[in-house]
């Protein structure tokens, strides 16, 4: 009988709460109010749906989704280019957006009391995030990240008690319905939660804990429960957000820590900066483990000695910790990322799809779920692609 125990997901879980979606989710909350709460949870559905599907593939295959995909195509130049694009796309996108992930870190232990003067946080964090990647057995490692995670969702279900939010506008705001002005922030809050790397991330955390033979309900609930707690923490920070009636210039959590002290005292101003002290580690964590999986599968030969993994890792934690400590100006870097993600969401989406198709191990109506929300990810990418070249406002 298939029983929940924490595992992939949970990196998935991990990876997508990080600064940049609990800065999302503040800013929607501030913003609008719950109007925009359907969105996350339409947003954590479908990601449910694709990095099931992307465990699946990975298991049922024993390949990481970089060799599954790459390996998909028939044509030499072709293989060639689309093995440069995932490792450009996803590599220069988690270099650039680590720096994020650290400083969001930093912000929350800021809001903690815990003051430092520059660069000093962003380097321990950085050093530390390193270590981990470095000499951490992937199995240790894994359990410290569920084990943050479940700590991270306690603290900001903490903060979300402590506005005593109404639960009849908490209902209303699961309606779909775009306020004025909010469709780009709708599209943001999908587009932070549906991330093309976690797809990476998951499938080869997965090949290595399941085997074909296993039973695939583990798999899926697994998922469902840990991508599901990670869905429910967006939900409460915008949740925590909109009841708490700050206002003024809100750009990331910490502002509103700092807000909500006089109001709802310590205690939600401490499980703010807790929760987003945790959101950055995790994702400093997460998202260089997701680059060193895949160049380690396209590496030729593969990567026995996990050497390309933790070198690529730590590589990628350095140059965040780096950027962040100097408050370099990533914005070219950043502008090629986006384009480069824009491009490669909804084509691995699109071949998520097709060896789903290709696999009569995966029901049907997954491979049509997959395949509605690929829709969706051609839209999304469509528009980011524009936005990055100050083609969409």
């Amino acid at each position: 009988m298939a029983r929940y125990r924490p595992g992939p997901g949970m990196l998935v879980a991990a990876a997508f709460i990080g600064p940049g979606t609990v800065t999302a989710c503040a800013v929607a909350g501030v913003g609008f109010g719950m109007a925009l709460l359907w969105a996350l949870v339409f947003a954590g559905v479908a990601t449910i749906v694709l990095q099931y599907t992307a465990a699946r593939i990975a298991v049922l295959r024993e390949q990481g989704l970089a060799q599954a995909m790459v390996g998909s195509i028939a044509a030499p130049p072709v293989k060639l280019a689309m093995g440069l694009l995932i490792v450009t796309a996803l590599g220069l996108g988690n270099a650039a957006y680590e720096s994020g992930n650290i400083g969001g870190a930093a912000l929350g232990l800021a809001a903690l009391g815990m003051t430092a003067a520059a660069p000093w946080p962003a380097l321990m964090i950085g050093i530390a995030a390193a270590l981990l990647l470095a000499l951490g057995n992937l199995r240790w490692l894994m359990r410290f990240l569920v084990a943050l995670v479940m700590l991270m969702s306690l603290a900001f279900l903490v903060a979300c008690i402590a506005v005593a939010p109404d639960l009849g506008t908490v209902a209303r705001g699961l309606v779909p319905r775009i306020p004025e002005d909010g469709l780009f922030t709708a599209i943001a809050l999908i587009g932070t939660t549906i991330v093309p790397y976690n797809l990476f991330l998951h499938a080869a955390a997965a090949r290595e804990r399941w085997k074909p033979a296993d039973d695939a309900s583990d798999v899926r609930i697994e998922t469902i429960v840990s991508i599901g707690i990670g869905a429910l923490v967006s939900i409460a920070i915008l949740v925590t957000a909109a009841a708490s009636g700050v206002g003024g210039n809100i750009t990331n959590a910490a502002d509103i820590a700092r807000q909500v002290e006089p109001v709802y005292g310590p205690l939600a101003r401490y499980a703010i900066g807790l929760g987003l002290f945790g959101a950055g580690l995790t994702s400093a964590v997460t998202a260089p483990m997701a680059t060193g999986y895949i160049l380690s599968e396209l590496w030729p030969g593969g990567d026995p000695e996990r050497l390309v993994f933790r070198g690529t890792a730590t590589l990628i934690v350095l140059i965040g910790t780096l950027v962040a400590a100097t408050n370099a100006d990533l914005v070219a870097v950043i502008l090629i990322a986006q384009v480069a993600n824009g491009v490669l969401l909804p084509l691995v989406a699109g071949l998520l799809v097709y060896l789903a198709y290709r696999s009569p191990d995966i029901s049907r109506a997954l491979v049509s779920g997959a395949a509605l929300v690929w829709l969706i990810c051609l839209l999304l990418g469509t528009r980011l692609v524009l936005r990055a070249l100050g083609l969409w406002p």
